[in-house]
């Protein structure tokens, strides 16, 4: 049934990229919405709770880019895929940090784009496969995080915590006790099979830190290993 195929909402004020694109994702067995600015994009993400956002980010009245970080105060685990012009490592690095799962640099190829949303998909149902038998709040060193609320607190107090570091602390979780590369971190939780820095793993882990540790620049839980990536620690002796 119609109502069962995957919703994508595309967030982009250009025609000519439009038409074609709508045609091809219908063929390819989506639904899709339009919205021809940022605040359109926020309002209807919101409302439609899509399965994919494809976000450009040069858009009228807001940016792809603070429609992400508006999306990020709701908490709400939605793939995103920008869309943009502007290829440099830092824009990626930003939209990366931003929440967004994928970034595309304008021109490209729709068999491309076609490949990349069925991939972001496939982790996302992946992710939530793999979440079964995990708790669901996790209470460590400073912290409890309410993986199914999205929420985290800090000594009781609620704190921001991005949709990205639910996911990455959510995936050491899975793997407590061992060793995770910043590589397979990359690839597991944000997709990419080479990526030209692993520092946005770093940061993450910076922040997390924050969150959890009562020293980070000692931590007792989210332990770094040398030239290698992450381990997370449970336990204290």
């Amino acid at each position: 049934m119609t109502d069962n195929k995957p919703l994508v909402l595309l967030a982009d004020d250009e025609e000519g990229f439009v038409l074609p694109l709508r045609d091809n994702l219908e063929l390819e067995g989506y639904r899709l919405e339009v919205a021809r600015d940022g605040e359109e994009a926020l309002q209807k993400t919101l409302e439609l709770q899509p399965d994919l956002l494809l976000l450009d980010v040069m858009m009228p009245k807001m940016n792809g880019l603070d429609v992400c970080r508006e999306l990020q105060k709701h908490k709400l685990s939605i793939p995103i895929i920008i869309l943009s012009a502007r290829g440099q490592e830092v824009d990626i690095v930003l939209g990366l940090e931003l929440g967004a799962d994928d970034y595309i640099t304008k021109p490209f190829g729709l068999r491309e784009l076609l490949a990349r949303i069925k991939a972001v998909l496939r982790r996302q149902q992946k992710m939530k496969a793999e979440s079964h038998g995990l708790p669901k709040t996790l209470e460590i060193g400073l912290a409890t995080v309410d993986f199914a609320r999205y929420e985290a607190y800090r000594l009781g107090r609620k704190v921001q915590m991005t949709p990205r570091e639910f996911a990455v602390l959510h995936f050491l979780l899975g793997r407590k006790g061992e060793v995770v590369s910043r590589d397979e971190l990359l690839n597991e939780v944000w997709g990419y099979d080479s990526y030209p820095s692993t520092r946005t793993v770093d940061n993450h882990m910076v922040r997390i830190r924050k969150l959890i540790e009562k020293n980070p620049s000692k931590p007792k839980f989210l332990l770094s290993v040398r030239s290698v990536g992450y381990r997370l620690v449970l336990e204290q002796d």
